[in-house]
């Protein structure tokens, strides 16, 4: 079968090929995995709340018992009609029950397998995009125009406008995982309840936490190289009581994921595409940490790394001085972001 594109995968749903019987929904998206999973399970049966229409298996039973898929696809309704068959996710290979599945024609039925972040390789995978009655259907995080489609939709549905800049900054806050997205959306629609409206500081408010936010901006100042305000934000945290050790582990979290990026960076991934791929991050962090990774090496990365651990150990052999031990790592780090 002919590999579907990524961004093919909507107009492929919306009108699903009579011909195929099995349909896996596969990615690093998990949320809109089972999304599109559960609306092509709804979409292929006249009553989805009826369980001999829709039938529901955990691929860890298919797993455990490989005949059953097929037995399950096999059945006739004793009342005729559609059936389809929505398989949850596993960790474990299910293909032996999907290949028993393809070895004959389904007659009114089809079978929608809700897979994770496939490899070309895994047999699943390879083994619907080689099937004539399958469909390997890719499902990557939202971004771009698939992104802003999902936010206006769920604004227009609750009866919001957003201003130019809080679309902006709402844009740059999503995407990774649909469930997520549409989660955060409610949250921001529950908050601005009572506006017509949305501008930034909703998006502020919903979406960030002052505190870390403030702790990042110490991070972010010594892997930038910042002294006066990596030191400005480091007297601002101590005297509001936050921990070295916390400090420090912010500081060596943020290092690592510093180093993944960076070596997704060494094998030709451009910066700008490596830091959208960040789940969690907040907006105003995204131009910063990629200044961050043109400025850092992985080598250099590893001995900052090193340094922040041996750090952390300090502060628990020396609890009296473990301010003075993380202030003198962050500017150690911040001379080595200079140099």
């Amino acid at each position: 079968m002919v590999a579907v594109k990524a961004g093919d995968v909507d107009g492929v749903l919306r009108r699903p090929n009579p011909q195929i019987g099995v349909f896996l929904l596969y990615g690093p998206d998990t949320g809109l995995v089972s999304e599109r999973a559960k609306a092509l399970a709804e979409k292929s049966v006249d009553d989805p709340n009826d369980p001999f229409q829709l039938i529901r298996l955990e691929g860890d039973s298919l797993a455990a018992d490989p005949a059953r898929l097929a037995d399950e696809a096999g059945t006739v309704p004793l009342f005729g009609g559609k059936r389809a068959i929505w398989v949850k996710g596993t960790s474990r290979n299910i293909a032996p029950a999907v290949e028993a599945v393809l070895q004959a024609p389904l007659q009114d039925t089809v079978v929608i397998l809700e897979g994770g972040d496939l490899a070309k390789t895994a047999p699943l995978r390879v083994l619907c995009e080689r099937s004539q009655m399958a469909l390997a259907l890719p499902c990557y995080a939202d971004s771009g125009r698939d992104l802003q489609g999902i936010v206006d939709e769920m604004l227009k549905e609750g009866g919001f406008s957003i201003s130019r800049d809080a679309r902006t900054a709402l844009l740059a806050s999503l995407g990774g995982d649909r469930l997520a997205t549409r989660g955060e959306l409610s949250k921001l629609m529950l908050y601005a309840h009572g506006k017509r409206e949305i501008d930034v500081e909703d998006i502020d408010a919903i979406l960030s936490d002052v505190s870390s936010l403030a702790m990042d901006a110490v991070v972010d100042a010594a892997f930038a190289g910042a002294g006066t305000e990596l030191e400005t934000g480091s007297r601002r945290l101590a005297a509001e009581g936050v921990h070295a050790s916390v400090l420090l582990g912010a500081a060596l979290r943020h290092a690592f994921t510093l180093l993944n990026a960076r070596l997704a960076m060494e094998e030709g991934r451009s910066a700008a595409m490596v830091v959208e791929g960040m789940r969690g991050l907040h907006f105003r962090r995204k131009p910063l940490i990629e200044r961050h990774l043109q400025r850092w090496t992985s080598e250099t990365l590893k001995r900052a790394i090193a340094a922040l651990q041996a750090s952390l150990l300090e502060t628990r052999r020396l609890s009296a001085l473990d301010d003075v031990i993380a202030a003198k790592t962050l500017l150690d780090i911040a001379r080595m972001a200079r140099r």
